[in-house]
């Protein structure tokens, strides 16, 4: 299978989509650390994110803007935080990697498109060893560029050697879908696995991936 229905070659988004999404004592003790309620941390975390992905905030900038003077930070706390920013997006889902390695396997090319900060993509480029079977792996924190910003999908597209209309690109969130599209690339939004499959098949894509028993 070299290509599906026009398709060459499938980019995912990494969090939400090729990891689960942070359970909520995750959030908490985070919160709890910088003596706020989940809610006030939840909004503020996300607040300065896209700065902070793209690498144009440090993380004492990005924490202390987070904080907003709530507790006094010292290296220790800095230190904690963002090993427990990391934590939070470093459970893998096996179903989804597995799956894209058959994908690849299959002829379709494969890449990873995502907004990450330093600290996770040096993480992620460490211990992830099924990133290196991919065909390109696009980072914000290295390419200096964020979704939903055009140029990061074109990047991405240079990267893995494809047309946008041979790409398709899935991701959890509505205005990368969105982006993405206007680029010229198809794009999918992921909810679930079942969905995923539904949308794939869809597509004429038969490599699907697996959904386990409940």
């Amino acid at each position: 299978m070299r290509r599906v229905n026009g398709i060459h070659g499938l980019i995912l988004d990494y969090g939400e989509v090729l990891c689960h999404r942070p359970g909520p004592e995750k959030i908490v003790r985070m919160a709890d650390a910088l003596k706020l309620d989940p809610e006030t941390f939840a909004a503020r975390y996300e607040q300065g994110r896209g700065l902070y992905d793209r690498g144009d905030l440090s993380f004492g900038d990005y924490w202390s803007a987070v904080s907003a003077g709530s507790v006094p930070l010292d290296y220790d706390l800095f230190d904690q935080l963002r090993r427990w920013d990391v934590e939070m997006w470093i459970d893998v889902d096996p179903d989804m990697t597995e799956w894209v390695g058959r994908v690849q396997a299959s002829g379709l090319k494969t890449a990873v498109l995502s907004n990450m900060h330093v600290d996770m993509a040096a993480y992620a480029r460490r211990t992830f060893t099924w990133m290196n079977h991919l065909d390109s792996l696009t980072l914000s924190c290295e390419v200096r560029l964020i979704k939903p910003e055009r140029a990061i999908y074109e990047r991405c597209l240079e990267g893995v050697g494809l047309r946008p209309e041979q790409a398709l690109f899935i991701d959890d969130r509505e205005a990368n879908v969105l982006a993405a599209r206007e680029a010229g690339l198809r794009a999918l939004r992921f909810e679930s696995i079942e969905r995923l499959r539904s949308d794939l098949e869809g597509l004429g894509i038969r490599v699907l991936p697996a959904v386990r028993p409940s």
